[in-house]
């Protein structure tokens, strides 16, 4: 399982949130250090120095005596056996450890400080080492314990705010990037869109614009290649045409030679169709939704070869998106493979992947199969089988099937069955 994202937004998003966090902890350090530390060593030094004051001269049994009502009243210092201390409030006051240690190195000995909060004063009860039988209470007003919490707030406001900004910014420059990838996939399908709006920063304007042209390209170099093979299959067919008539008035003593002539150019016009619907792309043939069990169905009725039996077994499958002459004929070839190549019954099945994300269609024959080294060479144009499974045609038959498949997204998977024979599944997306 990856956690790190993969695309540039994603990374981008993250570097900036986490440039953010870095920030955010630079922040913190830097008001600890330089604000919340120096201002509680001031407050320390100056309780420090209240103590000093208290202790003067002062020796122990004359400890309390020294405080008068009017010192107390004055400066709201008062001095507590540690048994009165706990009963006026010592024992509900939090023990601070690290103030306790700094007050301990301010009166050069072991002392202990406590706070509590009595209404809008904050008072601090501390242990002095030179009295550690008594306990100096000091309210200090106008000491607002540290409270970071509109810090936080604010700070925590500031980076989404940032995050959201990051985010908004690397979606509008991811935007061409999108419209670029969509575009690239129906070039690959085939498909030639509108040139793409030159709009970004001036890296992906330039990638735009060499798409664009690379587009245009393509284009035409199909365009001219459509035009060549319209031309040589028109040019071709006149002469063989020429040839059928001419084989028509022979003799009758001729009649073998003639049936060899009509074979050969039933097979030649075969042959220059095949070409013909691999370089077809089908741009005006729309997908639109269609039930691959019917479109099975019309292809068997087409393909039927008297004496041979098609046993089909469907499953109730969504309704897809096909071009629905394009698919016909890939099933078609499909079909007309197993029956060129096998002698008994085809089986044709239907039914949805486990993922639940396509929909499929095997056809199985009895035939001899194919070798496992030769699969996946066969889907390439004007590549046949060995022997065993024919050396008649062009070579175009899978490469169209896989060229039509692919144009849906969908993918072609050819084995062997151990009972013998081959299986052609067709995977098409539900999507």
């Amino acid at each position: 399982m990856k956690i790190l994202p993969r695309s540039a937004f994603g990374q981008t998003v993250l570097l900036i949130g986490f440039l953010l966090l870095i920030n955010q902890v630079v922040s913190w350090v830097s008001m600890v250090y330089y604000i919340i530390q120096p201002n509680t060593q001031l407050t320390n030094e100056l309780l420090a120095k209240q103590v000093r004051v208290v202790l003067i001269d002062i020796d122990d049994d004359l400890l309390r005596k020294a405080f008068s009502r009017s010192f107390q009243e004055k400066t709201g210092i008062e001095v507590y056996r540690e048994s009165d201390a706990l009963s006026s409030g010592l024992a509900e006051a939090t023990y601070l450890a690290h103030r306790s240690k700094e007050m301990s190195k301010l009166l050069d000995g072991d002392a202990e400080l406590r706070l509590t909060q009595g209404g809008e004063q904050y008072i601090f009860w501390i242990r002095p080492p030179q009295a550690p039988h008594y306990w100096i209470r000091i309210p200090l007003s106008g000491l607002e314990e540290a409270n970071f919490s509109p810090l936080t707030v604010v700070l925590m406001f500031l980076g989404l705010l940032s995050v959201i900004g990051g985010w908004l910014f690397v979606r509008q420059i991811n935007r061409p990037l999108k419209a670029l990838q969509k575009a690239a996939e129906d070039v690959g399908r085939g498909e030639f869109p509108q040139p793409l709006a030159e709009l970004g920063t001036t890296e992906i304007v330039a990638v735009t614009q060499a798409f664009n042209h690379m587009s245009r390209g393509i284009k035409q170099l199909e365009d001219d290649r459509n035009l060549l093979m319209a031309g040589i299959s028109h040019d071709l067919r006149t002469p063989l045409t020429r040839i059928r008539l001419a084989a028509e008035m022979m003799s009758t003593q001729d009649e073998f030679l003639k049936e060899g002539i009509e074979g050969d150019i039933d097979d030649m016009n075969s042959i220059i169709d095949q070409f013909i619907d691999y370089i077809r792309h089908n741009s005006k043939d729309k997908p639109e939704l269609c039930d691959l069990n019917h479109l099975i169905n019309d292809v068997m009725q087409t393909e039927l070869i008297y004496g041979r039996q098609i046993n089909f077994s469907e499953q109730e499958l969504p309704e897809i998106p096909l071009r629905f002459v394009a698919m016909k004929r890939a099933v078609a070839n499909i079909i007309q493979n197993a029956l060129r190549y096998s002698d008994g019954d085809i089986d044709i099945i239907t039914g949805i992947s486990v993922d639940k994300k396509s929909v499929y269609f095997c056809v199985s024959d009895n035939g001899p199969g194919i070798p496992e080294e030769d699969i996946e060479r066969l889907f390439q144009p004007f590549t046949q089988g060995d022997k065993a499974r024919g050396t008649e045609g062009s070579g175009l038959g899978l490469a169209i099937i896989k060229k039509i498949v692919n144009t849906h997204g969908g993918d072609v998977l050819l084995t062997n069955r151990a009972e013998g024979g081959l299986s052609a599944k067709v995977l098409l997306p539900i999507k």
